[in-house]
C-alpha cells in the first residue's frame, strides 16, 4: 500500500514545490498553468501524460483553451503521497 504523507512530510513537500498550492479539503497538490493558446496547452498536457503514464500515476486535470488545472492526490493512500510530489516535480521540469 502507498503511504500518505504525514504532516511534516507534507510541509516539506510544499516548501520544495513553491508554485504548487495545497487543497486541504482534498489533501491534494494543485496548480494552474496558462499558455499562449490551446495548442501550447495541449502540447503540455501530452508531455505530462507521457510522464504520468511512465510513473503509473495520473493527475486529475482539466483544460479550457489555454489553461490547464492539475490536482495531484493518491486515492490508494487516501491523500497526498510521495508519488504526487514526484509527479509535481516532473511536471515542473516540463515547464521550467
Amino acid at each position: 500500500m502507498i503511504a500518505q504523507l504525514d504532516e511534516n512530510e507534507r510541509a516539506a513537500a510544499l516548501d520544495a514545490l513553491g508554485e504548487w498550492d495545497y487543497d486541504e479539503a482534498r489533501d491534494a497538490l494543485t496548480r494552474s498553468f496558462v499558455f499562449a493558446d490551446f495548442a501550447e496547452a495541449f502540447g503540455f498536457m501530452t508531455r505530462v501524460a507521457l510522464l504520468a503514464e511512465k510513473a503509473d500515476h495520473h493527475p486529475e486535470w482539466s483544460n479550457v483553451w489555454n489553461r490547464v488545472d492539475i490536482a495531484l492526490t493518491t486515492h490508494d493512500a487516501g491523500g497526498l503521497s510521495a508519488r504526487d510530489v514526484a509527479l509535481a516535480k516532473a511536471i515542473d521540469s516540463v515547464v521550467d
